[in-house]
C-alpha cells in the first residue's frame, strides 16, 4: 500500500524523469522513424507517412503525457514538411492541400495527445479510488474488536509513506496524542484532517503532492470510530468487572450471612447451656455440647480459611514453594482434617513407590481435603468415594471417584467459578469455594484439574501433577 500517494519530492522526480525519459524515446524514435521512412518516401503516400508518425506520437502521448505529446506532434509535423512534403528539405510546401494536411495533421495529433493523457489519467485515478476503497473497507469491514486504533494510524503511515501518524484530542489544555504510531507529528505535519469533533488525525513526513484529501478524512474517521470503539470496549470491560464484583458481593453476603450465622449460633447456644448454673448436666452431655462448639469453629475456621484464600487467588498473592513430595504421604495427612463424615467409607489407592510430585505440599493438601468434602457431598451415603493414584508418563494422576448424580457436560466449568453451586443453593449448602480453590490451586502448582463421568453415574475429577525433576 505504501506509495499510493507520492511525495512531493518523490512524485516530482519521478515525473520528470519520466519525461526526460519519453522526451529522449521521441527523439529516438522520431529520428529511426525518419530514417527508415525517407529512403522509400517515393512508394509511399503522404497520408501513410502522416499515419506513422501520428502512431509515434500516440505512444509518446501514454508514456510521456501531454507536453511531451504536444511537443512531438509539433516536432513530427515539421520532419514530414521538411522530409516529405515537396519542395523538400524546406519549410514551405508547394500547395494549399499540402498546407492543409500538415495543419490538420498537427489537429488531430493534439486532440489525440489529449485523449490519450486524459485516459491514462483516468485509469489512474480509477487504480487509486480501488485502492482507496479497498483499504477502507479492510479497515471498516474488521469487527470492531479487530480493529484497534493503531491498525489504523499504521495504514494511514504506510499508505502515505509517513514516518509517523497520531490521533490528537483538543481538551482545554490544548491538544494531545491519544495514539501515536512510528514519529510523533511536529505541530506543521504534512498531513492533517479533522477526524470529527475534538479530534484531528495528522501525519509527518514527506511533503504529500496533490493528496486526495476525501481519502484522508474517510481514514481519519476510522480512526476516530476505532477510538470511540476502543473506549466503548474499556467502558464494557469496566463494566462487566463491576457487575462481577457485585455479583460475588451479593453472593458473598448471602452465602456468608448463613454460613457464619448458623455456627455461630450453635456456639452460643451450646455455651450458653454450659454456662447455666440451674442446669444439672451429665459428663456426656457437656461433651456432646463441647463436640459441637469444637465442630462448629472448625467450620468457621474453614470458611475463612476458604475466602482467604480465594483473596489469595483473585489478587495473584498465591505463595508456590514447590518441591519433591510423595503423595501417600499428602493423602494420609489430607484425610486427618476435616474428619470423615459418619459412616462413610473412603477407598484409598495410592501405592507408597509411587514416583514424587513436584508441588507445594500445604496447597496439595488442601486441594485434595476440597476434593473429598466434595466427593462426600455429592455422594450417596452408602457408596464409598475412592481415591486412586497411578503414573501416567511423566505426570501423577489422582482420581477421586463418586457415585452420585455427576454434572452434565455443559455445567462443569461453571462449578468452578466462586460462590457457583451446580444447584446454585449457595446460602444451603454453603459457599461453594471448594472447587474454585481447588483449581486455582492446581493452576498454580503447574497441574490440571478436568472432571469427567465416573462410569455407573457419579463425577471424578482427575488432578494431573507433574513429576519432581
Amino acid at each position: 500500500m505504501q506509495g499510493l500517494e507520492p511525495s512531493r519530492d518523490g512524485g516530482r522526480r519521478g515525473g520528470v524523469t519520466r519525461r526526460l525519459a519519453a522526451a529522449g524515446g521521441a527523439v529516438v524514435g522520431l529520428a529511426v522513424l525518419t530514417a527508415v521512412l525517407v529512403p522509400v518516401k517515393g512508394s509511399l503516400s503522404l497520408a501513410s507517412v502522416v499515419l506513422l508518425y501520428l502512431t509515434a506520437v500516440v505512444v509518446v502521448a501514454a508514456t510521456g503525457g501531454l507536453v511531451v505529446a504536444l511537443a512531438t506532434a509539433v516536432a513530427s509535423d515539421l520532419l514530414v514538411n521538411f522530409f516529405f512534403v515537396p519542395p523538400f528539405r524546406t519549410l514551405g510546401a508547394e500547395s494549399r492541400d499540402l498546407v492543409i494536411t500538415l495543419a490538420v495533421y498537427v489537429v488531430v495529433a493534439t486532440t489525440v495527445s489529449v485523449a490519450v493523457d486524459l485516459a491514462a489519467r483516468h485509469r489512474a485515478a480509477a487504480a487509486r479510488s480501488g485502492v482507496e476503497a479497498a483499504l477502507l473497507a479492510r479497515i471498516t469491514q474488521a469487527p470492531l474488536e479487530e480493529r484497534p486504533l493503531t491498525a489504523v494510524l499504521e495504514q494511514v503511515r504506510d499508505t502515505f509513506g509517513m514516518t509517523g501518524a497520531a490521533l490528537l484530542e483538543r481538551d482545554a489544555s490544548g491538544e494531545h496524542p491519544v495514539a501515536v504510531v512510528g514519529d510523533l507529528p511536529c505541530a506543521d505535519p504534512a498531513l492533517s484532517a479533522s477526524a470529527g469533533e475534538h479530534l484531528r488525525l495528522v501525519a509527518d513526513g514527506p511533503a504529500v503532492f496533490a493528496a486526495d484529501q476525501r481519502f484522508l478524512v474517510l481514514l481519519a474517521t476510522a480512526a476516530a470510530r476505532a477510538l470511540q470503539a476502543e473506549r466503548l470496549a474499556d467502558q464494557a470491560a469496566r463494566a462487566r468487572e463491576l457487575a462481577e464484583i457485585d455479583r460475588l458481593r451479593a453472593a458473598l453476603l448471602a452465602a456468608v450471612g448463613h454460613d457464619l450465622r448458623t455456627p455461630l449460633a450453635g456456639i452460643k447456644a451450646s455455651v450458653s447451656v454450659l454456662r447455666e448454673p440451674d442446669l444439672e448436666l451429665t459428663e456426656a452431655q457437656r461433651g456432646e455440647l463441647l463436640a459441637a462448639v469444637d465442630t462448629a469453629a472448625d467450620k468457621m475456621s474453614d470458611l475463612v480459611e476458604n475466602l482467604l484464600a480465594l483473596s489469595r487467588l483473585q489478587a495473584g498473592a498465591l505463595s508456590i514453594s514447590p518441591r519433591a513430595t510423595a503423595l501417600d504421604e499428602i493423602t494420609a495427612a489430607t484425610l486427618l482434617h476435616p474428619p470423615r463424615p459418619a459412616g462413610r467409607l473412603l477407598d484409598i489407592d495410592v501405592p507408597d513407590d509411587l514416583p514424587p510430585v513436584w508441588t507445594d505440599p500445604g496447597l496439595l493438601e488442601r486441594v485434595i481435603a476440597n476434593l473429598v468434602a466434595n466427593a462426600f457431598e455429592a455422594g450417596p451415603p452408602d457408596q464409598p468415594v475412592h481415591l486412586h493414584a497411578r503414573q501416567e508418563e511423566n505426570t501423577l494422576v489422582l482420581r477421586i471417584v463418586d457415585h452420585g448424580t455427576g454434572i452434565p457436560a455443559e455445567d462443569r466449568e461453571r462449578v468452578f467459578a466462586p460462590f457457583q453451586r451446580l444447584d446454585d443453593r449457595t446460602t444451603h449448602q454453603g459457599l461453594g469455594l471448594g472447587l474454585a480453590i481447588a483449581r486455582g490451586f492446581t493452576e498454580a502448582m503447574n497441574g490440571r484439574l478436568t472432571p469427567t463421568d465416573t462410569p455407573g453415574g457419579g463425577l471424578t475429577m482427575t488432578l494431573t501433577l507433574p513429576l519432581a525433576p
